[in-house]
């Protein structure tokens, strides 16, 4: 059960979060202008705090349930998660200052915070996956991480046709398999490459976790049922965010 537990938070993670950032990966290909990227942020604003969590969540997990991995995956792969940590700083604080002082110059500097780190993030969790999945290390271990790094650009560029509109809903489709142009194309066809970009990062993230060392530790008897009962309320909540923000973004967020 405890390992049914860490690859739901990781999994969850993996593909819900993916989309937020390969949204901020592509952000100067998808927005040209300072009021196309503040729309382009919007159809990620609703999410990315509660996507977080499921990372936060797979932390306790491993801390509580897998101490022994934990404590493998921080020594061995220690400048990795502290790079990926700042990642993460440096993309949500682009993402919370971008729009509270006026003026092109401030916006577009935490753009690029924003798209920094994205790429900081994806690139890092190219890099450690690459060196759980293949054993590589060093420079060789870079070509893996770009292909995980370009698979989670992609699933944003979904993620992003499905929330957009207009013609920047086109530029999402167009890169994302050929979606389709136009307002008039239904959602059916965004919702199917969505879901073939969540798979493959399903099937990446699942690859990895088969070659880790899954050994529980003996908290599992206190901690699992805890978990059980946190994660129906997680999974509503989450369902809610998305039923309630279920429409494509019609204008700025107050991001």
């Amino acid at each position: 059960m405890e390992i049914f537990i860490l690859a739901f938070f990781a999994l969850g993670y993996l593909v819900l979060a993916g989309a937020d950032i390969g949204v901020g990966m592509t952000l100067p290909y998808l927005g040209r202008s300072a009021a196309e990227r503040r729309e382009v942020i919007a159809a990620i604003a609703p999410f990315f705090l509660g996507n977080e969590v499921w990372l936060v969540a797979t932390g306790g997990v491993l801390v509580g349930l897998f101490p022994e991995l934990e404590g493998e995956l921080l020594s061995g792969n220690y400048t990795l998660v502290v790079t990926l940590l700042l990642a993460w700083v440096v993309r949500d604080m682009g993402l919370w200052l971008r729009g509270r002082l006026p003026g092109s110059g401030w916006q577009t500097f935490w753009d690029g915070a924003v798209v920094a780190g994205s790429w900081g993030l994806a690139l890092s969790w190219g890099l450690l996956l690459s060196h759980v999945l293949l054993g590589m290390e060093g420079p060789v271990a870079v070509l893996p991480a770009l292909v995980l790094a370009a698979l989670f650009a992609t699933h944003g560029l979904t993620f992003a046709a499905l929330r957009l509109r207009g013609v920047l809903r086109e530029r999402a489709a167009v890169l994302s398999g050929g979606a389709g142009h136009g307002s008039s194309v239904g959602p059916g066809v965004d919702v199917r490459t969505y879901a073939l970009t969540s798979a493959a990062l399903l099937t990446v993230g699942t690859l990895a976790g088969l070659q880790l060392p899954l050994h529980p530790g003996p908290a599992g008897s206190f901690l699992v049922p805890v978990i059980l009962v946190l994660i129906p309320p997680l999974v509503a909540a989450q369902g809610w965010v998305w039923w309630t923000f279920r429409h494509r973004v019609t204008g700025p967020s107050y991001l």
